[in-house]
């Protein structure tokens, strides 16, 4: 799975419904644990509250006040030494003797607390922590007793270790740690499965519309969800609409320049009758409306192709034709062809504007180059390419430089033109949001460069 942008749809879904997850799992969780650690610790005392009954049931005391019975728990680990769990009996009157206590105790003695710490209840019933034989944390049951009539009392303690059953609590937590992990883990996986699933219909329609951008479909084609339906439904009869509005264009630029062809053909036609020096006027004048009206109709036919369809142009073949014109024109200079991008290079535009473009910068180097004219192709990021015209001419100052791209200006009147061939390169550049530069070259004149969009890998498979 390609890595999601962290500003996509399927990013934001799947990490506000993976957080949601981890934070239900966490509180779920809590009160598992909180839960199962009641009612481990309320059955630890239960079960010290039990013994101690069972305690209190099998001790009595004899005529001489001597404390004595046989007690069995029902736990064996009474009966081993040291082991955490302990009774004992001892006397809590004064006509009351002898004091009995399990094997496990031994000889051990676990301080009881005072009476003004914990106090007993009204029941004669308390209970307390305590540490133990080998430093283990004690919960002691306690509680007194008047064994007869005689008043032979006893005070018995059941004593239970509080330590174990923390341990107990702890790894019941990790185990219900690593479990829920599991779950968490398989919720984030199917969550996030079950999105990208979700959401593959809107990248169907993202290849579809790359498709028609690209030029090898026409419209959004393809099943798409009732959710999508009507989107697709709405793109299509979008790209309709933008094709319509092409062919008119095309249609009204056309009538334009067919009703402007025959009043600036009578207009040269008067400037040859006219001859002299008026109608050289006239016939260059008019020259240069046939070539400034033919500009702006191409202008408004490539806004409006920009601005509603796509088109590819493969741009070696068309560098290299413009090379191989140049140089025949001019035999006396060294054109050269340099290709510096490793693989094939698509222009995101019409071959007519690209071939505009550079034949306008090949024919002005040509025109004041001395021997060597370079033509460079090279990258520039994934999206732009670079297309630079040298020459070895005498080049351009700065001041001249702004100059030669304003329309109509001729820098140098010895050399036959119009003045608006940079011109037009900086506007076609223009409608293509790219950009257009002077510079010095390295050979000694003037180096022109453009910046163009380009189509990534595959746009004209």
């Amino acid at each position: 799975m390609n890595r999601l942008p962290a500003d996509s749809l399927a990013f934001r879904v799947i990490v506000l419904s993976s957080l949601w997850a981890v934070a239900a799992l966490f509180v779920v969780g809590g009160l598992i644990s909180t839960l199962y650690g009641r009612t481990a610790t309320k059955g630890f005392q239960d079960l010290l509250d039990a013994q101690l009954f069972n305690l209190v049931a099998s001790v009595t005391a004899d005529e001489d006040g001597s404390l004595k019975g046989s007690p069995n728990l029902g736990d064996l680990r009474y009966s081993r030494p040291q082991s955490g769990w302990y009774w004992e009996a001892v006397p809590a009157s004064d006509n009351t003797t002898g004091r009995l206590r399990s094997i496990s105790l031994g000889n051990g003695v676990i301080e009881p607390a005072s009476t003004a710490e914990v106090p007993f209840s009204l029941q004669y019933r308390r209970s307390y922590d305590a540490e133990g034989l080998k430093g283990e944390e004690l919960r002691v049951a306690e509680t007194e007793v008047v064994l007869d009539s005689q008043n032979h009392t006893a005070r018995f303690r059941v004593m239970g270790n509080e330590s174990a059953i923390q341990a107990d609590i702890d790894a019941f937590n990790r185990q219900l740690a690593f479990y829920l992990g599991l779950v968490g883990l398989g919720s984030v996986l199917i969550n996030a499965g079950a999105i990208l699933v979700g959401l593959r219909p809107l990248r169907r329609v993202r290849q579809a519309l790359g498709d028609v951008r690209a030029g090898r479909a026409q419209r959004l084609t393809g099943r798409f969800p009732a959710e999508i339906e009507p989107l697709a439904r709405e793109v299509n009869l979008l790209i309709d609409s933008n094709r319509r509005i092409v062919e008119r264009s095309r249609k009204e630029v056309g009538n334009l320049a067919h009703s402007l062809k025959t009043p600036i053909a009578v207009l040269m036609n008067e400037a040859t009758t006219i001859g002299g020096a008026e109608g050289r006027l006239v016939a260059d004048q008019s020259e240069r409306m046939r070539m400034q009206v033919q500009h702006y109709l191409d202008r408004a036919r490539l806004a409006a192709q920009i601005e509603t369809s796509v088109f590819r142009t493969p741009m070696e073949p068309t560098l290299e034709r413009v090379a191989r014109v140049i140089a025949k024109l001019n035999p006396q200079l060294d054109v050269r062809f340099r290709r510096e991008a490793k693989d094939p290079t698509v222009f995101l535009g019409e071959a007519q504007d690209l071939e505009e473009v550079v034949g306008n910068l090949m024919e002005n180097a040509a025109k004041f180059a001395r021997k060597e004219i370079r033509l460079t192709l090279a990258p520039d990021g994934p999206d732009r390419v670079i297309v630079s015209v040298e020459d070895d001419g005498p080049g351009l100052t700065a001041e001249e430089m702004v100059r030669a791209v304003k329309r109509g200006q001729r820098l140098d009147e010895r050399v036959p033109g119009s003045g608006l061939g940079l011109s037009i390169v900086a506007d076609t550049v223009e409608e293509y949001r790219g950009t257009f530069e002077l510079a010095r070259s390295d050979l000694g004149g003037l180096k022109a460069e453009v910046r163009l969009p380009r189509a990534g890998q595959g746009a004209l498979s």
